[in-house]
């Protein structure tokens, strides 16, 4: 016998609403300050690969602790602030992806119940629809498309 109710944790009314709200300000702090790029410009642009950051981690060694090697060409401020700012996002991404992987979790588990008790309900279902009380068969009968590759109880055909 499958587990029943493993999602045993709910969320509150008060929760949802400052899940939302906590969400509303991090987008609005967000479409504040980023860039929407389009599919091209994402793949014009595309991530640095971690070979790369190593490279820009490097300059930025070398400019911070040997600055008479940095090349006066570069806008060494705006170098920083691009720096600090990818830090930052990189960052705050890996704590983003972990709070989807909580949120996804949450979602799978009370999918599961859901679709657990749906069978069992179904199982029900099809005991009472061989009896005589009215609309277990209707219901049976629609919750069939549900499963496709599944024999009806109607016999074959006579040949």
């Amino acid at each position: 016998m499958p587990l029943q109710n493993i999602g045993q944790t709910h969320i509150t009314a008060a929760q949802i609403t400052d899940f939302d709200k906590a969400l509303d300000d991090l987008m609005a702090i967000a479409s504040a300050i980023t860039i929407n790029l389009t599919d091209e410009e994402r793949s014009r642009y595309g991530s640095i690969n971690e070979k790369n950051k190593l490279f820009v981690n490097g300059v930025l060694d070398y400019a911070t602790n040997q600055s008479d090697l940095k090349s006066p060409d570069v806008d060494w401020v705006e170098f920083q602030k691009d720096y600090d700012d990818r830090k930052f996002a990189d960052t705050r991404a890996d704590r983003i992806e972990n709070l989807l992987r909580m949120v996804t979790d949450f979602k799978i588990v009370h999918d599961y119940d859901n679709y657990q008790n749906a069978l069992t309900d179904y199982d029900y279902t099809k005991y009472k629809a061989n009896t005589s009380i009215p609309g277990f068969a209707e219901k049976q009968a629609y919750l069939r498309q549900f499963f496709p590759n599944t024999q009806s109880n109607t016999p074959p055909p006579a040949e």
